[in-house]
């Protein structure tokens, strides 16, 4: 079950960070439920820059639990 984090989360790489539904499909499949490895995961496989992981850490950081 996802959690209110992870829906925000997803909402927040579809809308503000405009990445395509296959690539959040992807980096979900490979983070193993754990909301703090999606972005990494996002970063390893190319899916994101180094500029929009580091926008993406924020908004974990600022958003709320």
């Amino acid at each position: 079950m996802k959690t209110p984090r992870w829906t925000r989360l997803i909402d927040f790489l579809q809308r503000e960070m405009a990445l395509p539904t296959a690539a959040i499909d992807f980096g979900l499949k490979h983070c193993d439920e754990q909301v703090n490895l999606l972005p990494v995961v996002l970063w390893q496989y190319g899916l994101v820059s180094l500029e929009q992981l580091d926008r993406i850490f924020d908004w974990l950081e600022t958003s709320q639990s």
